[in-house]
């Protein structure tokens, strides 16, 4: 379940970023966004910002649901979670907003989420083993927000691990937001049909 918890939040953060400028490219708002008075980074943060939200939230039932229906207790501490899945939401969204600045519609959008999700989903940890798996393979998680927004979750949920002790974690998705969110702000602008 903990690792339910990042996973099925990952997949609704990064569809509704991805469907973002999608929309307002389909609608022909895309252009306006751009020529308004607002920098890049205001742009994206305020495109960026709803679906971290969102993602908190749905991370947030299913919390609850782990917590009160499948009464599995939280060893670690609620507040570091929360900041791991913040760290981990940022970096989904950053992908989120590169795969729709890309996009020139919503189902264009749609589809490479899912292209982009399934293996994201696979190689993540979630279903076996990273340690079972082809050492390329191995290499080729290190790329996955999913393997260290998993790790954390695991950790801090059932075994108390603090952020401090999940470093490896944690600054490998702030590495990875500061690369795909800045991108995303170049594709902005450089992708505008």
């Amino acid at each position: 379940m903990p690792a339910l918890i990042v996973t099925i939040s990952m997949i609704q953060t990064i569809m509704i970023a991805a469907l973002s400028v999608a929309r307002e490219r389909e609608k022909g708002t895309f252009e306006q966004l751009l020529v308004t008075p607002l920098n890049m980074s205001q742009l994206l943060i305020g495109k960026a910002i709803p679906p971290i939200f969102i993602g908190i939230m749905q991370s947030g039932f299913i919390l609850v649901v782990t917590l009160l229906y499948y009464k599995i207790p939280i060893v670690g501490s609620l507040f570091e979670l929360i900041i791991g899945l913040l760290c981990f939401m940022s970096a989904c969204v950053g992908l989120g907003l590169a795969i729709s600045s890309i996009a020139n519609n919503m189902q264009q959008a749609m589809l490479f989420a899912f292209v982009i999700l399934v293996p994201l989903a696979l190689l993540s940890g979630l279903m076996s083993p990273i340690s079972n798996m082809p050492e390329a393979w191995q290499y080729a998680t290190m790329l996955n927000p999913l393997r260290y927004g998993i790790d954390i979750s695991r950790r801090i949920y059932l075994e108390g691990a603090t952020l401090w002790e999940l470093k490896e974690d944690v600054i490998p998705l702030i590495i990875f937001s500061m690369i795909t969110l800045p991108w995303a702000g170049w594709l902005f602008r450089n992708h505008a049909s």
